[in-house]
């Protein structure tokens, strides 16, 4: 297996905070601001604050893990005489990836014996944290960090993620759509179905008039992405943004349907949440395509 390694990930992989406690994974902790105050590291908010903080108009800015931030994981690690794989948000959605390669090359003339491994996971939240647990996995089962970055890196457009939200305002903001399709949408009761396309960007799929059509037709159209690995559904990750009942409803169709041997529940973090607004559901698995 060679040296010892530590899997470290930013704090969008949107797993619950438990399972990278367990697992010995380090966590980056991406900084979020909304009504002008920071948060993110030792100082953070609940998802339902943040939220409702969010429900009251006011104003949110997130911001990439910048390479002060990545340089101190990372030497700390490297210190300890363990290599690092790093895993962290899609580089279509975020920075972070482009500034962990930068530490990753000045690293690496500093500890030529090391190995530094890093994914661009072209995944966001429960993606994110499906394939962070698939690393986790591999560790466990004897994979050097070489083997499970390669073995990730084969599978990460597997990751299928299907997504909707409630209010359009909130990709308004974000410019993912114009404000006259915002205001009109709304008007008419329009609810967007998206999904994170093989470059990690977000994209639309349809529109659907209601919630409950909207959760409904979410869960429908993952089966023609699964493809080979319908029968084989082993997880299905439910991440929500403080709308519970909506997420148990939502799996409650996933069960009906596609019968997967586990569902995990997360929240959707504030980096993410930020853009996508309270109200948000997202259902991640392994599929043929995205």
């Amino acid at each position: 297996m060679g040296r010892d390694y530590v899997i470290i990930a930013d704090s969008t992989n949107d797993f619950p905070a438990t399972f990278a406690e367990e697992n010995h994974v380090d966590i980056v902790h991406l900084l979020y601001e909304i009504g002008g105050e920071t948060y993110g590291r030792e100082r953070d908010l609940t998802p339902k604050e943040f939220y409702d903080k969010m429900r009251e108009g006011l104003p949110t800015k997130t911001a990439a893990a910048n390479i002060e931030e990545i340089t101190e994981h990372f030497e700390a690690c490297l210190k300890d005489g363990k290599d690092i794989l790093f895993m962290c948000l899609s580089s279509g959605i975020s920075s972070t990836v482009s500034n962990a390669f930068i530490v990753k090359a000045e690293l690496e003339e500093q500890y030529p014996d090391a190995t530094i491994c890093v994914i661009d996971s072209l995944c966001a939240s429960g993606g994110q944290g499906f394939l962070l647990n698939i690393a986790v996995q591999n560790k466990k089962n004897g994979m050097s960090v070489t083997e499970n970055y390669e073995n990730l890196e084969s599978v990460k457009r597997n990751i299928v993620h299907k997504f909707t939200v409630e209010d359009l305002k909130y990709l308004q903001r974000g410019g993912r759509i114009s404000k006259a399709a915002a205001t009109i949408g709304t008007m008419i009761n329009l609810k967007p179905l998206l999904h994170v396309d093989n470059e990690g960007k977000l994209v639309a799929e349809s529109k659907v008039r209601g919630r409950k059509k909207s959760l409904a037709q979410l869960v429908s159209n993952m089966g023609e992405c699964m493809g080979s690995y319908k029968d084989k559904q082993d997880l299905i990750v439910v991440c929500h943004a403080d709308v519970d009942e909506d997420a148990k409803y939502t799996a409650k169709l996933i069960e009906e349907m596609y019968h997967p041997g586990k569902i995990i529940f997360s929240g959707v973090t504030p980096t993410i949440g930020a853009h996508s607004g309270p109200g948000t559901i997202a259902i991640f698995f392994m599929g043929d395509k995205r």
